[in-house]
Parts: C-alpha cells; sequence; structure tokens
C-alpha cells in the first residue's frame, strides 16, 4: 500500500518538478514589450540564426527533427539576424528564398553547402547559382534580392531582432515574448528548445 502511495505522488510531483526545471533569467529572458515576427495566432517559436553561423549549422538538424514533434498549435519561423556585412547579404538570402517559395526545400541544404561540403561560394551569382540548382530562376532570384518584399523584411529583421535583445546565434524566442538561453554543454540548444 505505501508503494502505491509513493508511486502515485512521484507521479502526480513529475509534472509539477518538470515545470520548475526552467526558470526565468536561467533558462530564458522575458522579453519586455516582445511582438513575435508573424502574429497569427499561433505560438510561434522563432529561431534566429545566420547562415554563417557553425552553431546555426549544428543546430539546423536539431531543429529539423523538433520540428516533426509541433503541435497544431505551434509555429517555427526563422527570422535571420541583420548583423551587418555578410549577416545582411544571407538575410537577403533567405529571405529572397522565402519570397520565391524555395526556402523550406534549401534551408538546410545551404547549411551543409557552406559548413560541411565546404563549397566555394565567393559571390551573390554563386549563392543565385545554388538556388537555380533547386528550382529557382538565377536571374529572378538575383533581381529579388533587391525587391521591396525583401527590403521590407530585412528592415523588420533590423527591428525585431535587437528588440528581442538577440545578441548571438542560434536563439530561440518564443512567441516574440520569451528568449531562450543555453545552459552550454553538448546539448545546450536542444535543451533551449525544450
Amino acid at each position: 500500500m505505501l508503494a502505491r502511495i509513493l508511486a502515485l505522488a512521484l507521479i502526480l510531483v513529475a509534472p509539477w518538478a518538470q515545470a520548475q526545471e526552467y526558470a526565468v533569467g536561467r533558462d530564458y529572458v522575458a522579453i519586455e514589450g516582445g511582438q513575435p515576427w508573424i502574429d497569427d495566432g499561433k505560438i510561434e517559436v522563432a529561431e534566429v540564426f545566420g547562415y554563417s553561423c557553425i552553431h546555426c549549422a549544428h543546430a539546423a538538424p536539431v531543429v529539423a527533427e523538433w520540428r516533426k514533434g509541433l503541435a497544431p498549435d505551434v509555429r517555427l519561423s526563422f527570422v535571420p539576424a541583420v548583423f551587418g556585412g555578410i549577416w545582411e547579404t544571407y538575410a537577403r538570402v533567405y529571405f529572397t528564398a522565402e519570397v520565391m517559395g524555395v526556402m523550406e526545400r534549401t534551408h538546410e541544404t545551404l547549411f551543409d553547402v557552406l559548413h560541411v561540403q565546404k563549397r566555394p561560394i565567393a559571390s551573390i551569382e554563386d549563392v543565385a547559382a545554388f538556388y537555380a540548382e533547386h528550382g529557382a530562376d538565377k536571374d529572378v532570384f538575383l533581381a529579388t534580392l533587391s525587391s521591396f518584399p525583401v527590403n521590407a523584411k530585412i528592415e523588420q529583421a533590423r527591428e525585431r531582432v535587437p528588440a528581442w535583445g538577440v545578441e548571438a546565434t542560434p536563439t530561440i524566442v518564443v512567441a516574440g515574448k520569451w528568449r531562450g538561453m543555453s545552459r552550454g554543454g553538448e546539448d545546450g540548444f536542444g535543451q533551449m528548445l525544450k
């Protein structure tokens, strides 16, 4: 009888203990006045990333696997950081792929090409050639890089990412209100996703 009571107590306490595992200031930061990237009524989990970031490349397969188990009311958004220089270039590349409808099939592949295959991509023409290999028209891709929709998304990222307090990538922001903090270690990013 005592064993059953202890087992029941453990079952009842386990969810509470697990919920207490994460704490503001240690595991995440509350973002005052924060807004989601896309406000469509779903719970948004935004990954702020950069294609030039090796840590983001390492996180990409973890995010892809995690994404498979998302609840219907949760949406994953990718938000490229616009820290200047190559960061802005790759943010434009991401938004161009998004506008052209090829982002879903190229996002992880571009990380692989840059960081695993170490394929030389030295110019914007090389980037456009990569996207042409994945179904985008190279000339349309180059023209879209500086289009109004891409410029608008660049400006939105320039405002939103600093407002979220993001200083490094990859960073997770939930509902625009909470920014994850890595616990470090081998699975720091995986822990942040939890």
